[in-house]
């Protein structure tokens, strides 16, 4: 993955002793394009917008309340990766939250690859978001008449290349991930503040990403990823239940899993179990797939990306180059 143009979302800010600098978070003073593209043309409710002209309504009760849903989906050399996948669970949280998306499944499937066409990309990363729509100052949800959906394609990069090489540093912070009977988890809700206030704590702690325990003190997910750990030769991930989202990427390595002979199983997973797994690993949309070779002051096994978690990204990577939803018209 080249990060060459793209906007970097979250770039990890490592120490590594034996490099010659220090990689810190990219901070202009100066506003700068927050897609990575010059001409950006943004999708508003049926109609394509520039970046400087697409707005909302001060009164859209996604931004007064959070209230609304989302979805990341990327695209590679020419095809959307799991389109279909990130639309039904896109339907799941609108329908969790009594959400009415104001359009099928099949023009929402045709809105995204005309954005796509319309910022001329082969490969990159679309932001989709359903908002409650414009309402009063009131919490009620009634009072929002015409929900709007926004479509915004990027060039992305979660972390630099070196870092799915050398593999990142987490912490375990304090934040407790949301109670599922509270705010369900498997809502990709437009308020994300429970994973702010944890990426807060791994950015004081120096670290790349926060680990997030759920009531019972197990591992639910990271602030924007689904975890995995290694040991023995076998995988395991937390199950939804505990408070990880379903990821799409999290599925994908069921499958591959499945594929090369390695048996993917989900279990409760606790502090102990990463301290002293043999490697761990990442996974979300815009993260991709990513290694851990430290936990909480801890190396995770030898320190460095280990062979299971290798060879997981490599056939990722060859799958999302080969498969997807043609873009082309």
């Amino acid at each position: 993955m080249k990060t060459t143009d793209a906007t970097v979302l979250d770039e990890p800010n490592i120490h590594d002793p034996g490099a010659d600098a220090v990689t810190e978070p990219a901070v202009e003073s100066r506003p700068r394009r927050t897609t990575g593209l010059k001409e950006a043309k943004i999708y508003i409710d049926g109609k394509f917008y520039s970046e400087t002209s697409a707005k909302i309504s001060v009164f859209d009760h996604g931004l007064l309340y959070g209230d609304g849903i989302f979805e990341g989906i990327r695209f590679y050399n020419g095809r959307v990766f799991r389109l279909e996948e990130h639309l039904y669970r896109l339907w799941d949280s609108a329908r969790s939250i009594c959400l009415e998306i104001p359009m099928t499944k099949r023009d929402m499937t045709e809105a995204v690859l005309e954005t796509i066409r319309q910022n001329r990309l082969r490969d990159g990363y679309i932001r989709l978001l359903v908002t409650r729509g414009i309402g009063n100052l009131g919490l009620n949800p009634t009072q929002c008449k015409s929900p709007s959906v926004i479509i915004i394609a990027a060039m992305i990069a979660l972390y630099h290349e070196d870092f799915y090489k050398k593999g990142l540093s987490i912490v375990t912070c304090a934040t407790r991930r949301s109670n599922p009977a509270a705010l369900n988890p498997a809502v990709k809700s437009l308020n994300y503040l429970n994973n702010v206030m944890a990426r807060i704590e791994a950015n004081l702690a120096g670290a790349d990403e926060a680990l997030m325990l759920n009531d019972a003190g197990n591992v639910a997910e990271c602030t924007a990823d689904n975890v995995f750990i290694v040991k023995h030769g076998q995988i395991f991930t937390p199950p939804i239940a505990s408070g990880a989202l379903r990821g799409i990427t999290r599925s994908v390595v069921f499958e591959i899993g499945a594929e090369l002979g390695v048996k993917v199983r989900e279990s409760d997973i606790t502090r102990h179990d990463v301290f002293v797994a043999d490697e761990c690993f990442l996974t979300g949309t815009a993260a991709e797939i990513v290694p851990v070779v430290k936990a909480d002051g801890r190396p995770i096994g030898n320190g460095k990306p280990g062979p299971i978690t290798t060879r997981i990204i490599a056939r990722f990577r060859q799958v999302t180059h080969e498969t997807g939803t043609p873009i082309s018209a």
